[in-house]
């Protein structure tokens, strides 16, 4: 996959809104493919060099009833902290769903 200009624009949007850190558009995006969730979301990922502040993240809110059931409508970050992690912590912590990105990434370094 080359990776469609449009989805790229999705993920830089997804990436902002995520994180409130805003890129400058390099051209040096690398594709690292699609990739299927046990969900059934399909994630398209690509690999840019860079350098953001896990302490400035700045999440975006979603609404969701919490707790279950109760009619209490709630606000949550979508992410709640971000960290650099080495690769073996990295492949901990990431989720057992997302792992195979990592590991197309660290392939791609080799």
């Amino acid at each position: 996959m080359d990776g469609d200009p449009d989805e790229l624009a999705c993920a830089w949007r997804e990436f902002r809104e995520e994180t409130g850190f805003l890129h400058v558009q390099a051209d040096s995006e690398r594709p690292l493919g699609s990739f299927r969730l046990p969900s059934g979301k399909h994630l398209h990922v690509w690999a840019v060099e860079g350098d953001c502040d896990p302490a400035a993240l700045r999440s975006n809110l979603f609404e969701m009833q919490w707790p279950p059931r109760s009619g209490r409508m709630q606000f949550f970050p979508e992410v709640d902290r971000g960290g650099w992690f080495e690769r073996a912590m990295a492949l901990r912590k990431i989720t057992a769903g997302q792992r195979a990105v990592l590991e197309k990434f660290y392939a791609g370094l080799a």
